[in-house]
């Protein structure tokens, strides 16, 4: 059962996610096993919100300017370390990947991301 609380959550989010994986894939006509991209949740409500972080500099330089990228999606959902995540939020699509562990609400859960590079 979906809380009030997360029924109000689900109208910010305004985003869809999928999320993949890397492991092994079957040829459906060959049945050889390789290694590829395997879908792991597909089509999730999501929201992206980007912060700007300042942090002084210890030399005496100028501040340091990084952005952290946030997703909030629901708190059922399992995104692994390492893994692909193609956000698309207002007409935007790009590819990440979570690079920490996740804040995990009573309604939700919160992943910092990083632009994602290519499997490891």
């Amino acid at each position: 059962m979906v809380s009030a609380r997360r029924k109000a959550l689900e109208k910010l989010w305004r985003g869809k996610c999928d999320v993949i994986g890397w492991g092994e894939v079957e040829d459906p006509i060959t049945h050889v096993t390789t290694h590829g991209e395997v879908m792991l949740h597909e089509n999730l409500k999501c929201k992206l919100s980007h912060e700007k972080l300042t942090s002084a500099s210890s030399t005496g330089g100028p501040a340091i300017v990084t952005k952290q990228i946030k997703l909030s999606l629901g708190n059922e959902y399992d995104i692994p370390a390492g893994c692909k995540i193609i956000v698309t939020q207002d007409n935007v699509t790009a590819e990440y990947t979570r690079s920490g562990e996740p804040g995990v609400f009573m309604d939700h859960q919160e992943i910092v991301l990083d632009l994602f590079k290519g499997w490891a």
